[in-house]
């Protein structure tokens, strides 16, 4: 659907009336745009790159996280996510730090390792960065819409108290 790659945050994109072709080459438009031809696709003057894949396409990866979830964690099946996916173009938004107000940036040791985070508050929006080693960038793993009662809003509070001094 041409109309959009007119909208802007916070507007949601019209995906609901679209077969999964339509919303597949919609989505596509947009993601294509902001990040894969996205010469400038960067946070804080950092790159951004897609997580490594073996045997995959990169930036493919990245599209299916940006507009999947997981639903059997064993097998690691990701089915089409509306949430996330009608928030697509919140993304470089959000890169390029347009919001002032109840924006939270920060970073915290996982148990995985350091990840980099996001957090708009107000339109409970999270994007996950993890800072590489050896470079001055970061891997862009995904973001998503915090949904449920309280739960994931909880858990982003808990991550903010745990944040590390300096962003990393």
């Amino acid at each position: 659907m041409p109309t959009n790659l007119l909208k802007v945050y916070n507007q949601l994109l019209e995906l609901n009336s679209l077969n999964e072709a339509q919303r597949t080459a919609s989505l596509k438009g947009v993601f294509n745009r902001d990040i894969s031809n996205n010469a400038n696709f960067t946070f804080r003057r950092k790159k951004l790159n897609p997580t490594p894949a073996e045997g995959q396409d990169t930036m493919e990866r990245l599209f299916r996280h940006l507009t999947t979830v997981i639903t059997d964690k064993e097998t690691k099946k990701r089915e089409y996510d509306p949430s996330r996916s009608v928030r697509l173009h919140w993304l470089k938004y959000h890169l390029e730090e347009k919001k002032k107000t109840n924006m939270y940036v920060f970073s915290v040791e996982e148990p995985e390792g350091i990840r980099t985070y996001i957090w708009d508050k107000d339109e409970e929006y999270v994007i996950v960065l993890e800072p590489l080693r050896k470079k001055d960038e970061y891997y862009l793993l995904t973001a998503y819409h915090i949904e449920g009662k309280d739960k994931a809003r909880n858990k982003m509070s808990k991550k903010w108290k745990r944040r590390l001094v300096d962003l990393k």
